[in-house]
């Protein structure tokens, strides 16, 4: 019993580090029932440290499944966004906002790093392993493992927002966006896009989506307003509100009982970003 404890005081931390890795909750939290599994069968009396031991098995099985992942990503139908992520943060026992941040805008940074600069960044910045530990963990030098980190670490730096937000901003905003978008008020969505707003919407080739991210007001409006004219979906379903990825969003039930999420990004009190996933292969475990 002291051994599954053991493991299981560290069970939220190594699924944050497999989720950031892999971008697929299922698939962190399988990565993280086979690293128990080795936890089980190792002899841990030379185990000096079980976090940074299975922070390094996990990261090695996180590597094994992106290889074959990033080949599907390759054939991937229209805009790749995380499997989301819903009433829900992982707690990674780290100093710094990095710790705790699972938002889309990371993992989608985090999605264009190749899968070394990943695990060198995670390993270091994210799970606190010094290079020496990263560069066993990897069987990469020392040097090489700090100049993957370094390249990740720019690249991550660059595209993460300057300003802190406001979480109250952001359910206000996402609320106003309910309201006009149930009642096809595009006067009142115009009101609260920014102007160099983007959409994401992932189908996976299954959904209806853009395959494309749609940039700028106009062009974000005029999608909103196709649905309104389309169809009802936006004003019949069920929406209940739900931080996404640590974000305002909603968790959607249409009438046949079809889900999806949408997350906000916001900035000046202005929506900045729409995350919407409709991937059903990605929805499996949301509860409306």
């Amino acid at each position: 019993m002291h051994d599954v404890a053991n493991f299981e005081a560290h069970r939220r931390a190594l699924t944050g580090l497999a989720y950031r890795m892999l971008g697929s909750r299922t698939e962190a939290e399988d990565v993280v029932q086979d690293a128990y599994l080795r936890w089980h069968a190792a002899d841990r009396a030379a185990i000096e440290e079980p976090r940074r031991y299975l922070g390094t098995v996990v990261t090695r099985l996180c590597l094994d499944r992106l290889k074959s992942a990033r080949a599907k990503r390759e054939i991937y139908v229209g805009q790749w966004l995380p499997e989301p992520v819903v009433d829900e943060a992982f707690d990674d026992s780290a100093d710094g906002d990095l710790a705790h941040d699972i938002s889309v805008a990371l993992m989608l940074l985090l999605e264009r790093l190749s899968p070394l600069e990943r695990a060198s960044f995670l390993l270091h910045d994210v799970f606190g392993l010094d290079f020496a530990e990263v560069s066993r963990a990897l069987g990469r030098t020392e040097a090489a493992c700090r100049q993957l980190a370094a390249r990740a670490r720019d690249h991550v730096e660059a595209g993460r927002p300057r300003f802190a937000t406001s979480r109250e901003d952001g359910r206000r905003l996402a609320a106003a966006f309910r309201q006009a978008a149930a009642s096809g008020d595009i006067a009142a969505l115009q009101r609260i896009l920014a102007e160099d707003v983007v959409l994401y919407t992932d189908g996976g080739g299954k959904r209806v989506a853009a395959l494309n991210p749609i940039h700028g007001a106009d062009k974000v409006l005029r999608f909103f307003a196709g649905i309104v004219r389309k169809n009802t979906a936006l004003a019949t379903a069920q929406m209940r509100p739900a931080t996404v990825n640590g974000l305002a969003g909603f968790v959607l039930r249409e009438a046949d009982g079809t889900i999806e999420t949408l997350a906000f990004e916001h900035r000046d009190s202005r929506i900045t970003a729409i995350y919407a996933t409709r991937n059903p292969d990605k929805l499996q475990h949301v509860q409306f």
